[in-house]
């Protein structure tokens, strides 16, 4: 039997962090699901296809190629890891990504990558949509301020000029995107293990969640 490990959460709460460093320490397969729905981001954007073109949008999800290896994404076999994080990016994907029949494309593809592995999955509809079935659902929150600290953080240390009140007013507008979407919209799961993120330390959000796991499957992972 394969094991189902899912991970949501609002942007910045540390789930990919956490999602990336626990497969590696049971072993697992990582699978970063945000990053797909960057991917597609990206092409549309390198398109100049308009946000509001739905139609050419799914198409571009329909006929794209997203593999993953680990951490690095390939879209058509190029690899866009670096590129897709960038600021832009970010700022668009939570548009492209409340379109329900991208959503669709993308989790078909995203279920496939997890046949017969064991995963950990990280995203914002994993345990509700993607793996309803996953054996161990979490679901990792911080508060606002923190959240956007955080990115403000990792995009200053990549050489990103940007202030910091422009990183809040971007995290404030993806919740408000993701929450309100209608297709698979941002919320707990039902028999998540709720985690508050904004006074832990990654090591201690890895190490909650390891051990939720050892105790209920007493120590078999």
């Amino acid at each position: 039997m394969t094991v189902k490990i899912a991970i949501d959460g609002p942007a910045g709460a540390g789930k990919s962090t956490a999602a990336k460093k626990l497969a590696k320490l049971l072993g697992f397969t990582y699978i970063d699901t945000g990053a797909m729905y960057r991917a597609i981001t990206l092409k549309v954007l390198r398109e100049n296809i308009s946000l509001k073109d739905e139609e050419r949008i799914v198409e571009v999800a329909r006929k794209s190629d997203i593999s993953l290896d680990g951490e690095r994404v390939f879209l058509d076999g190029e690899d866009v890891s670096e590129e897709i994080r960038k600021p832009i990016i970010s700022q668009k994907v939570s548009v492209v990504s409340q379109i329900p029949e991208v959503r669709e494309i993308l989790v078909k593809k995203q279920r496939k990558i997890a046949e017969g592995k064991n995963v950990v999955m990280d995203g914002r509809d994993i345990g509700t949509v993607v793996l309803p079935d996953a054996q161990f659902k979490f679901f990792l929150t911080a508060s606002l301020e923190e959240r956007a600290r955080r990115r403000y953080e990792e995009l200053k240390n990549k050489g990103t000029e940007v202030k910091y009140e422009e990183v809040l007013e971007e995290i404030k507008k993806r919740d408000s995107l993701d929450s309100g979407r209608k297709t698979s919209p941002l919320t707990i799961p039902e028999g998540a293990i709720l985690i508050d993120t904004t006074d832990l330390t990654e090591e201690e959000v890895v190490e909650r969640v390891y051990e939720a796991i050892r105790k209920n499957t007493k120590g078999e992972i």
